[in-house]
């Protein structure tokens, strides 16, 4: 859908971050995430997608558990805390997302019921088809104005590079696509 009287210029630089839950890269980059979100503000959209690593046993559960929380209202505030403690996820499993679900005050057994009729699992599919597609192999994997940058090696140098093309990308007044939220 299309609205030409809509001003684009007014739409915020997108950053797609592809992440699995129980990835401890994923974590360490959260700060440069926040660091980036405290920067630009509303100048720039930074969008968790996933992309759950076969090596990770609960990551495609914990994907599955973030789009619940999303769908409750708290996208961010649960990936952030799943991610917190990968440790937690890779020894509890379901037990500890539900936990987390608790701990936040979601509907646990809403994750519970969401988890059993993979009511969010062509999100979790489309991400990682997406990713696939545009070349992500590992995470965490960045795209932002057309280029992937690959942080499962080195997070270093990673947020002074996005910080180049998203300043590029402002003064240019060119966004990326809006996509999905």
């Amino acid at each position: 859908m299309s609205d030409s009287t809509t001003d684009h210029t007014a739409l915020p630089v997108v950053l797609d971050v592809w992440c699995d839950l129980q990835c401890p890269d994923c974590r360490t980059a959260l700060e440069d995430q926040r660091a980036l979100r405290e920067r630009y503000g509303d100048r720039l959209e930074v969008r968790l997608r996933h992309f759950p690593l076969e090596k990770n046993k609960h990551a495609y559960a914990a994907a599955q558990a973030a789009e619940e929380a999303l769908a409750q209202g708290e996208g961010r505030a649960y990936a952030e805390a799943v991610l917190a403690r990968v440790e937690d996820l890779s020894t509890k499993g379901e037990t500890f997302l539900l936990e987390v679900a608790r701990e936040l005050g979601l509907d646990d057994e809403e994750f519970d019921t969401a988890l059993i009729d993979g009511r969010h699992l062509l999100i979790v599919d489309a991400d990682q088809a997406e990713g696939k597609a545009l070349g992500v192999t590992g995470t965490p994997t960045y795209m932002i104005g057309g280029e992937r940058l690959d942080g499962g090696k080195s997070q270093e140098g990673l947020r002074a590079r996005i910080e180049e093309i998203a300043d590029r990308l402002l003064a240019e007044g060119r966004r990326t696509r809006p996509g999905r939220q």
